[in-house]
């Protein structure tokens, strides 16, 4: 892979939205835990604040009980491993085996900003992070839906993080 000179500031894409970095760090986990669990895409569909977060992935059935108590331990054991989450700068030929540009807008610049976490995770994105995932706190899971479509369905899970004060 070749990286972009970081003697010389990449030119990105504006930024228009103003995350809660533990939430949307964790969504980056949520959404590479539910690939891995249940081989769907990355969702294309998020809202993340800092008291709700809610997100669809495309899944022709709804998830269990248990299998929704599994995915959110996962992101906890994630949490737990204190992965660091780091950036680094491409360019468009030069993407990673594994990242998809699918939600990139079409005028997406050259250059891309790509976030690893840890070994698990690596996806482009301009968005505000937390240095490791310890920062995110606990991840819980509030509530889900499914709604079933002629070509699948799409699964809603309604997520919060909360950050122990000590």
């Amino acid at each position: 892979m070749i990286s972009i000179d970081m003697n010389q500031e990449p030119t990105l894409n504006a930024h228009n939205k103003d995350e809660f970095p533990p939430a949307h760090t964790a969504e980056h986990l949520l959404n590479q835990t539910m690939g891995r669990m249940f081989g769907c895409e990355r969702s294309r569909n998020t809202h993340v604040e800092r008291k709700k977060s809610k997100i669809n992935f495309l899944l022709e059935r709804p998830l269990t009980q248990e299998e929704v108590a599994a995915v959110e331990s996962k992101i906890n054991e994630l949490i737990a491993a204190d992965l660091p989450v780091t950036y680094e700068f491409v360019t468009r030929d030069n993407i990673p085996e594994g990242v998809t540009l699918a939600k990139l807008p079409e005028n997406a610049s050259d250059a891309l900003r790509l976030v690893r976490i840890g070994d698990y995770d690596i996806c482009a994105c301009l968005g505000t992070h937390v240095a490791s995932t310890k920062e995110i706190g606990t991840f819980r899971i509030t509530s889900t839906s499914w709604t079933p479509l002629e070509t699948g369905g799409s699964f809603r899970i309604v997520f919060r993080t909360e950050i122990s004060e000590q």
